[in-house]
């Protein structure tokens, strides 16, 4: 009888708003540290939160308190952590006053930090650490210890980090971390030293820290798991200091399909959390990034297209709806009828073949024009290539007139025409577009009409400083939990918007049509 292998449990000790907030140009608000922290605690399930650093700065010791104020109230205080120094009684003293009861110590793991930083011998640093872990327990808190530039220290002077350890490791001391301050490691020198480590303390629980300098924070972060680290360091999109962390998805990824290791990570979550992040901390996330970017479940080539429709060939484990996702097919100059097919699906249309080829080699011209076509432009070409009613524009934008001063709110003035009768409303905002939109948002409340969540916009000028140059704005919008984007183009940053918006009113009329029969009867309607 075979027996059952045994999963491995990593801890997950996510720090996107300790060492993710130490991201050139990022810094969040005392809210928006509450808001990710909520997020990552009870609905990513990370085992550990690094919040903040002590005596940043008195906005920091409000988030703190915030968090914890939260924490406490759901049970979840000993999760919250917070790294301290070893600055005397300052740092312990100002964690327990903001509410934490973890301290993470940030002690020295290599010789020429403490020679040359500290100017301490080793002796008197670990009897600094001592006076602080006894004030520690006086103040019922918990200690875990950053060995910092732990990986410089087994490379250029081991026997320290020996004696360090050999000094704290009867100390009452719950995890000690091991990071890889400069990310200076490849995944060689990863499982030997922290294997290593591992044998020479097996009663110790140690994490892995990884930085990304050589782009092998992941890599290593695989090699720290199969030496038997038990705990790992990640944050939200790989947010950090130079080129950031290991991102707390892509090793979830690994961990789970590559390791076979359990995590308490709700996976699901991963891509929401993302995006808040993304939007909080200004940073956005590479389109190509592993997991969360925006392209890496979509296939553009034609031949991927039609291998999913035969057995889904081209599908591996990341399989999107783990994270909240789905995939998609790009349309451009290496579509093929696969892709178009694929896309089709999602409006519950089919085209014989000979429209089929026809919409496709469309397709394929713009994307020779360098055109971004999107899955919402494909109606549009159906009906300009096949001259099909049911997708023509019901909505126009007739008129409208945007007012700027200095000193006053920006003002518009909209008329609009909704199935040939005509509707006019003004208002203030806080932009011009926005102002723009108050007014539609007015029209059609006033008719009993839904207007989608605008939740992102995004615009691209071409670069050379030219003032006429063309101006692309996309707008994605959230309409009853779809999720679609519109483009518009024009030499006015503020008009390509309200092209954008102009065509978002057609799909989302086109949609509700559709939904009452007007338009479409079943879901393989032929053109």
């Amino acid at each position: 009888m075979k027996s059952k292998r045994v999963q491995m449990r990593i801890e997950i000790t996510d720090t996107t708003l300790r060492d993710g907030e130490q991201t050139q140009g990022v810094s969040y608000s005392p809210l928006e540290k509450l808001h990710i922290a909520t997020l990552l605690l009870k609905d990513v399930n990370v085992d550990h939160l690094e919040v903040a650093s002590a005596r940043v700065s008195p906005g920091e010791f409000e988030a703190i308190g915030r968090i914890t104020d939260w924490a406490r109230q759901n049970d979840l205080l000993g999760k919250i952590e917070v790294l301290g120094f070893v600055d005397g009684e300052m740092s312990v003293n100002w964690i327990n006053d903001a509410g934490c009861k973890v301290v993470n110590l940030l002690c020295k793991g290599s010789l020429r930090h403490l020679e040359k930083q500290l100017r301490k011998t080793p002796a008197q640093h670990v009897s600094d650490i001592r006076e602080i872990i006894t004030k520690a327990g006086e103040l019922e808190m918990q200690v875990n210890i950053y060995l910092e530039d732990w990986s410089n220290g087994m490379i250029h002077s081991e026997d320290y980090v020996y004696f360090m350890m050999d000094s704290l490791k009867d100390e009452r001391i719950k995890r000690f971390m091991l990071p890889d301050t400069l990310g200076i490691l490849n995944p060689e020198q990863t499982f030997s030293f922290c294997r290593k480590m591992i044998d020479k303390y097996p009663s110790l629980h140690f994490d892995f820290h990884a930085h990304n300098d050589y782009d092998l924070a992941i890599a290593n972060v695989f090699a720290a798991v199969k030496a038997g680290i038990k705990g790992i360091h990640t944050t939200v999109n790989g947010l950090g200091e130079r080129a950031g962390n290991a991102p707390l998805s892509s090793v979830i990824g690994v961990l789970r399909d590559h390791l076979e290791a359990e995590t308490g990570v709700n996976e699901f979550e991963i891509t929401r959390v993302s995006r808040i992040v993304e939007t909080f901390s200004g940073i956005r996330i590479p389109v190509n990034k592993p997991v969360i970017g925006e392209n890496v479940f979509t296939q553009t080539s034609g031949v991927h297209a039609d291998g999913d429709n035969k057995d889904n060939l081209y599908f591996n484990n990341l399989l999107p709806e783990r994270f909240g996702r789905k995939r998609k097919y790009a349309l451009g100059k290496q579509s093929g009828k696969a892709t178009v097919k694929k896309n089709l699906e999602e409006f519950g249309l089919f085209l014989n073949p000979e429209s089929l080829n026809k919409v496709t080699q469309r397709v394929i011209e713009l994307g020779d024009k360098k055109e971004n076509v999107t899955t919402d432009d494909l109606p549009f070409i159906i009906a300009d290539v096949l001259g099909s009613d049911p997708v023509d524009y019901r909505i126009f934008i007739k008129n409208y007139s945007l007012s700027l001063s200095y000193g006053l709110k920006p003002f518009a003035s909209v008329q609009i025409e909704i199935n040939g009768n005509l509707y006019q409303e003004t208002s203030s905002g806080d932009g011009q577009y926005d102002a723009f939109m108050r007014a539609i948002r007015i029209i059609y409340d006033k008719l009993g009409k839904e207007i989608p969540l605008l939740t992102d916009y995004q615009v691209s000028i071409p670069p050379g400083g030219r003032t006429d140059a063309l101006v692309e704005t996309v707008i994605t919008w959230n309409h009853r939990g779809n999720e679609f984007r519109t483009k518009g183009l024009d030499a006015d940053q503020t008009e390509s918007a309200i092209k954008a918006t102009e065509k978002m009113l057609n799909i989302i009329e086109k949609n509700e049509n559709a939904i009452n029969g007007k338009i479409l009867t079943n879901t393989t309607h032929e053109f």
